[in-house]
């Protein structure tokens, strides 16, 4: 089974969070906000986009990049879990 389907109502709650935000961002602008505020909302937006983005990229990896079912070498999970903390940091 895809990771994204496992993961499917978890992942769909980080989607209807980023809607909300991006709502936020909208009714901001209508309401003409000041611009830090909106630069704040967008910069919340891009933070749980980058959130998800890296959770579906360790899915993927965890799950076809590695496969568990051919028991990956400790040089393999070791080098898989450098990747995900590699890529985690990058899009904080």
């Amino acid at each position: 089974m895809a990771h994204t389907i496992r993961d499917k109502e978890k992942l769909l709650q980080r989607v209807r969070r980023i809607r909300g935000q991006l709502a936020s961002v909208e009714r901001d602008l209508e309401q003409e906000q000041d611009c830090y505020k909106v630069l704040q909302t967008v910069a919340a937006c891009r933070g749980a986009i980058n959130g998800l983005m890296a959770a579906i990229i360790e899915g993927h990896i965890a799950l076809h990049v590695i496969d568990p079912k051919q028991k990956p070498t400790p040089e393999q999970q070791a080098a898989a879990h450098e990747l995900i903390a590699v890529i985690k940091s990058y899009l904080k």
